[in-house]
């Protein structure tokens, strides 16, 4: 029987002999010396242009990064260090230091449409490249793109996790084709709004459908329920996925018009859903947590037939859709609601039930599942789930499965304190 690996192997690891940005490597640069460090995704062509020639690079391994001439690089090997340049022609960076945001992935729509957006650009060459099966060199680029992803999302979420701990990340899964307007589209959208509002940090699968919901809500969550209601009736003028340019361009005019929180109850509300003195500041300061401000989506170009959801904070965005569908589960360790789906949302149960089971990730939160006479009736998840995580090695977990049509039920059950 497997048993849970070390906690060592599962929790995230601060490296700090890793480089992601020009300040971090100019201030490492003035000592004299990279020896042992990890240089990941630098512009170090672009002026001021870093003169490398004394600094000590044994052992150094500058990854994706680009230099003002080959000659730099070779000298660096010369004298040392490990090159592992960016992979020419490639629409997409072999080694990415920060997670996408919408306006990454949407770069290109005012100009070309659906058609020229980044997002799009990447998906045709992957498909143009063997799709899921790769040539070699596609391959090896891909593997270094979702490395760095990896690692910018392990970077993103340090912060929140040191802050709120690992029992505050919910993942919401569910149909990709529920059309904006629904009432599940809605049901999820309030979802994701009050979970943020509750701090939460909302992960979906970054998809149409449920997941673009979830994802709305939490970036409008610094907003009323009406500015919500006013979004979702906005964009159920487009309702349709597979209508890719009208389907973004209302999305895009939602972020136009509600893409900043407007001004917040007073602290000492009794509302439970009243910010707080600290976010009260933020906003003062114009800086809002991405976390309380979309979410985090993590899609896959595996479905980049399906326009990007551009409500996400942050979109860690994979290649392989394995990698995509672990990481999402192994985050969501505060608990997962499932709203209705098919095929793919129910291998999502069964795949976070042999987690919750083996105890793989640590403790899970929460099963909630959304619609209950569609997971008693349509889809019986529940008959099997409830034995199966019964005869848990670490004792009866059945009692985390709950059922309801009431969302604030979810939210309450997702919220509680242990």
């Amino acid at each position: 029987m497997p048993t849970p690996p070390p906690a060592d192997v599962i929790e995230p690891h601060t490296c700090t002999d890793e480089i992601e940005t020009r300040a971090e490597f100019d201030r490492r640069l003035t000592t004299g010396s990279l020896v042992g460090l990890t240089v990941q995704g630098l512009r170090l062509d672009l002026d001021p242009v870093p003169d490398l020639t004394a600094a000590e690079v044994t052992g150094t391994l500058f990854v994706g990064c680009r230099f003002a001439s080959r000659e730099v690089g070779a000298d660096l090997v010369r004298r040392g260090a490990n090159v592992v340049p960016p992979f020419s022609g490639l629409p997409y960076p072999t080694q990415p230091s920060h997670l996408y945001t919408p306006e990454d992935l949407a770069a290109g729509f005012a100009e070309g449409g659906f058609a020229g957006m980044y997002d799009t650009r990447v998906y045709e060459h992957f498909r143009a490249h063997g799709g899921a099966l790769p040539d070699v060199r596609e391959a090896l680029g891909q593997r270094l793109h979702d490395h760095g992803v990896d690692n910018a999302l392990a970077d993103a979420t340090r912060a929140w996790l040191a802050t709120h701990g690992p029992q505050s990340v919910v993942g919401i899964m569910g149909g990709h084709a529920v059309p904006r307007g629904s009432a599940p589209y809605r049901m999820a959208a309030v979802l994701g709004w009050e979970l943020a509002r509750a701090d939460r940090l909302v992960v979906t699968g970054g998809g149409p459908g449920v997941m673009e919901a979830a994802n709305l809500g939490a970036h409008l969550a610094l907003r009323p329920v009406e500015d919500l209601d006013a979004a979702i009736d906005l964009l159920a003028t487009a309702p349709d996925f597979t209508d890719h340019d009208r389907y973004t361009a209302v999305a895009l005019r939602v972020r136009e018009l509600y893409g900043r929180p407007v001004a917040l109850p007073r602290p000492e509300a009794a509302d439970p859903g009243s910010v707080s003195r600290a976010d009260s500041a933020e906003l003062a300061r114009g800086d809002v947590d991405w976390a309380r401000a979309g979410g985090l989506a993590i899609p896959t170009w595996l479905y980049g037939h399906e326009p990007a959801n551009l409500f996400a904070g942050r979109i860690a965005k994979y290649f392989s859709n394995a990698i995509r569908e672990d990481t999402i589960l192994r985050l969501a360790r505060g608990g997962i609601v499932f709203a209705p789906g098919r095929a793919g949302t129910v291998q999502e149960v069964f795949q976070a039930a042999t987690k919750t089971y083996y105890g793989t990730d640590g403790a899970s939160g929460a099963y909630v599942f959304l619609d209950r006479a569609y997971w008693t009736h349509e889809l019986p998840v529940e008959a099997l789930l409830r034995p199966l995580l019964g005869a848990s090695p670490f004792g009866d977990l059945s009692s985390s499965v709950h059922l309801t049509d009431d969302v604030h039920e979810a939210v309450r059950v997702l919220t509680a304190t242990p």
